[in-house]
């Protein structure tokens, strides 16, 4: 069984692994897209891939509904996530689509700035699209970005 495996992984080596002994990478992306599925938590972030056909499972798609007693509140945020061939190792690029006014976020292109967002900047390979998006969802709460003026609704980067 142990040689079968490893004799796919030479055969198919686009699975990619994310670490030298762990799963391979699709069945981790396919681990994500079960749950991003199935719904998270109170239903304020939810993701799915961006494209059925792509196999290697590189785009994705999160919403993030804005947090309660924010100017963010009932807004509903859409970001791009692409997670390229060495996530989980790395962490997946993060484009906010709709436009927002936040701290860790490039007010021209919508992509949030590792060094300015904890969670990418120091990453680790356990963390997920999953967590990204809470802990973006946590961001727009905290003193600094919750009551910044925002841009109009329905706009895009």
């Amino acid at each position: 069984m142990i040689m079968k495996f490893f004799w796919s992984v030479k055969l198919f080596p686009a699975l990619g692994f994310y670490s030298s002994f762990g799963v391979p990478r699709n069945f981790r992306l396919l681990e994500e897209l079960e749950r991003g599925e199935k719904g998270i938590g109170d239903g304020t972030v939810s993701y799915g891939m961006d494209d059925g056909d792509d196999i290697y499972m590189r785009s994705w798609t999160g919403t993030i509904i804005g947090p309660l007693n924010t100017v963010h509140e009932g807004r509903i945020y859409q970001l791009k996530l692409f997670c390229d061939k060495d996530y989980p190792e790395k962490p997946p690029s993060v484009r906010f689509h709709s436009r927002i006014n936040m701290t860790c976020v490039n007010h021209e292109t919508g992509l949030v700035e590792s060094k300015k967002f904890g969670l990418l900047a120091n990453w680790r390979r356990e963390y997920t699209m999953e967590d990204i998006l809470t802990q973006l969802k946590k961001e727009m709460a905290a003193s600094h970005n919750r009551k910044l003026v925002q841009p109009p609704e329905g706009t895009y980067f």
